[in-house]
């Protein structure tokens, strides 16, 4: 999948594993490091296990468009298809159209 990131300075961090760790902590710089290869390896988002360690999932709400994975508990990676996802019959999104995403950030959403 073709990766992109909301921010460059998002972008720099994420780009560099030293920078990662600053920011992050090694042991949260890993997972991220893997979901990321996770990412970049998958052809389209249906290829991202919904199953863990990655689990992805789509968000609710206000958030409907976004989708996240499983880092160090409780914090996830999240982001968006990088253009206007196909939506199925059923109004869900076609995963198998997502084919790049956008980085968001790293958040705990449930601490909100």
């Amino acid at each position: 999948m073709k990766i992109a990131f909301a921010s460059q300075k998002l972008q720099k961090i994420f780009n560099s594993e030293k920078e990662l760790n600053k920011k992050y902590g090694a042991l949260q710089a890993k997972k991220i490091m893997i979901r990321m290869k996770v990412l970049e390896s998958s052809v389209n988002l249906e290829e991202v296990s919904p199953q863990k360690p990655e689990r992805r999932h789509q968000l609710k709400g206000e958030r409907k468009d976004q989708f996240a994975v499983d880092l160090v508990h409780p914090f996830r990676l999240v982001f968006k298809p990088d253009r206007e996802p196909v939506l199925t019959p059923d109004g869900g999104i076609d995963l198998k159209q997502v084919t790049g995403v956008i980085i968001l950030n790293v958040e705990d959403y449930h601490g909100e």
